[in-house]
């Protein structure tokens, strides 16, 4: 740990600017993402929408998002990475400020689902990653960590500070406030992030790689793209209805949205083990403590839907939150490549959110038919065994040198 702390202590100014860079754009755009779970149950009242209304902006949003990432990869191989970042802030500000004015259901699908999923798809981690991995090639977990861990103090404090002005200002409000949030980053993200690398550089794009087709041919590709899509099915689920499964069960609505905003700070140390863990031992580790972790929260709200169990499933989940982001970069590198890094993280991140949209829908949808989330815990239970098992086959065939 010495090792990885001097190698981020001597890092040179463009490679510190970078990495601040990618952190605020994470930072301002994990706390908007989690902003509609905070909104969920006053939305729906005062709309006098089902929650599956809301549940199916935000499906729209993850597949829109999703399909955008994997753009916003191919164009970070290709194009100035200033450019894509700042293009996606601004139009995330007028997808998500605009919500303020919502009345109907497709309105909440056009704003928030296309408009501000597009936006967030082009300022995500893929461009991110792509750009921070460039920066840092002999410590690219820990520092990918490092970026991503805005996400988790986005989440932190502009839920928290999101759970306030919704208390005393209504749901409206927080739209408005995000919009605004993503304007103001913008001047920082145009001084701090790189442009274009330049042929030569010591961040020029490299030689070798596989293409997107001739990773398809590989098993490695195919369980990666498991092992992530049942991730994202486990993160947007329990994104878009944690708030709403504590209320239901009876926790003050400011602790809920509390929780969620607390579930950014145990991402924090999550996220940070989890570079340094994949930069040591690899990218298996840390993702198979994520789906273990995963496995007990889920079944210890199966068994008890207490407001401390409640607390420690929203707690233990949020640990694991971005364990899985830092390895993705690793994943890709080792089997792969880094020639087309950006699309391929790209790709990969996009069956995430795709499933991800597809749990956020199926939850609200579950609640209600049943009027409760038992069903979609149990699913999403069973998934994460499903993913463990695409983990260590992963591992398997990396030891035989299978591809």
């Amino acid at each position: 740990m010495t090792q990885q702390k001097s190698a981020l202590a001597n890092i040179s100014l463009a490679a510190a600017l970078t990495l601040a860079a990618g952190f605020l754009v994470l930072f301002v755009g994990n706390g908007a993402r989690m902003a509609i779970g905070l909104t969920l149950r006053p939305m729906v009242a005062d709309l006098n929408w089902g929650r599956g209304e809301i549940g199916a902006a935000v499906g729209v949003f993850q597949f829109a998002s999703a399909l955008c990432m994997f753009a916003a990869g191919r164009m970070a191989d290709r194009m100035s990475l200033r450019l894509v970042l700042c293009a996606g802030l601004a139009i995330c500000a007028v997808g998500i400020g605009a919500m303020m004015w919502i009345t109907e259901p497709w309105q909440a699908i056009a704003l928030y689902g296309i408009v501000f999923g597009i936006g967030s798809g082009m300022a995500s981690t893929i461009p991110v990653g792509v750009m921070v991995t460039r920066a840092f090639p002999g410590r690219t977990g820990l520092a990918n960590s490092v970026a991503l861990s805005g996400m988790c103090v986005g989440q932190l404090i502009i839920i928290a500070i999101l759970a306030a002005i919704l208390a005393q200002a209504g749901w409206r409000s927080i739209f408005f406030w995000v919009g605004v949030a993503h304007l103001a980053v913008l001047p920082l993200i145009l001084a701090t992030a790189p442009g274009r690398p330049v042929s030569g550089s010591s961040v020029s794009q490299p030689a070798d790689g596989k293409t997107i087709r001739q990773a398809a041919r590989t098993k490695p590709f195919w369980l990666l793209m498991g092992i992530y899509g049942v991730c994202g099915f486990n993160d947007f689920f329990v994104a878009a209805h944690v708030v709403a499964f504590a209320q239901d069960s009876g926790v003050d609505a400011l602790f809920a949205g509390n929780l969620l905003a607390l579930m950014g700070l145990t991402g924090f140390a999550g996220v940070l083990w989890a570079g340094m863990a994949a930069d040591r031992f690899g990218p298996v580790w840390p993702t198979l403590v994520a789906f273990f972790i995963r496995i007990a929260a889920f079944g210890l709200v199966l068994i008890d839907a207490s407001t401390v169990s409640i607390a420690v499933f929203a707690l233990s989940f949020g640990l694991t939150f971005f364990m899985t982001a830092p390895p993705t970069v690793l994943f890709v590198r080792e089997s792969f490549g880094m020639r087309h890094l950006g699309a391929l993280t790209g790709i990969i991140t996009m069956v995430h959110h795709a499933f991800g949209g597809l749990g956020a829908w199926m939850g609200a949808l579950v609640f209600d038919a049943a009027g409760s989330y038992t069903s979609a815990f149990a699913a999403m239970l069973a998934a994460t065994l499903v993913a463990v098992g695409l983990t260590f086959m992963y591992a398997r065939d990396r030891a035989k040198g299978v591809a």
